[in-house]
């Protein structure tokens, strides 16, 4: 990505942009938003790698498949304020990187790496995003703003919970379909176990 840019094929057109590349996150210092997209349960081991870029107004932008880390943050009812051992081991992420500045965002487009830097987009554009707490407020600004500039489909909700939940719903009923008809293997990376619904931090 250094040397040949970020190229990003969609149909026949072709886009390349040229971001500033690093695996050293304090070099960039304090940034606006941090947009997580790894696996939610993977996010625990880049704790501390992302702390440099977590200034006292950076927005965490959770776009990750699953229930994010500060999914009971401003809940409401008997699990407010706890997290999930299974996606939160220890309550780390809730602790370090704050369920305060997290904005939920779920991810609708599929895309596939054709070679390093180079991503193909097979369709989809939407990316709903909403604060824990429905506010749309603080949301005004920002992370919206520059989804549609950047030509994506960004819709703030007040009930982001709800999306969540309509997606991993579409996952449950398609994905084993699709795996099906497809006669690719459906695997988990991880043996599943028992755990408690939720835990107090």
């Amino acid at each position: 990505m250094r040397a040949n840019g970020l190229k990003l094929l969609i149909g026949e057109e072709e886009r390349v942009v040229h971001p500033r590349c690093t695996d050293n996150p304090a070099e960039l210092g304090p940034q606006d938003f941090v947009i997580i997209c790894l696996k939610a349960h993977s996010i625990t081991g880049v704790i501390e790698a992302v702390q440099p870029l977590l200034g006292p107004h950076t927005r965490i932008v959770t776009a990750v498949n699953g229930i994010p880390y500060w999914y009971f943050y401003k809940h409401g009812n008997a699990c407010e304020g706890s997290t999930l051992e299974s996606i939160d081991p220890g309550g780390r992420q809730w602790r370090e990187l704050g369920p305060e500045r997290a904005i939920g965002c779920i991810v609708y487009p599929a895309t596939e790496i054709e070679t390093p830097g180079v991503i193909r987009h097979i369709y989809g554009d939407r990316f709903p995003l909403g604060e824990a707490s429905g506010e749309k407020a603080r949301m005004s600004n920002g992370s919206p703003r520059c989804s549609s500039r950047a030509g994506l489909q960004a819709p703030v909700l007040d009930r982001i919970r709800d999306e969540i939940w309509l997606k991993l719903w579409g996952n449950v009923c398609f994905n084993p379909i699709i795996s099906a008809l497809t006669t690719q293997r459906w695997t988990r990376s991880a043996p599943i176990r028992q755990r408690a619904p939720c835990r107090r931090p």
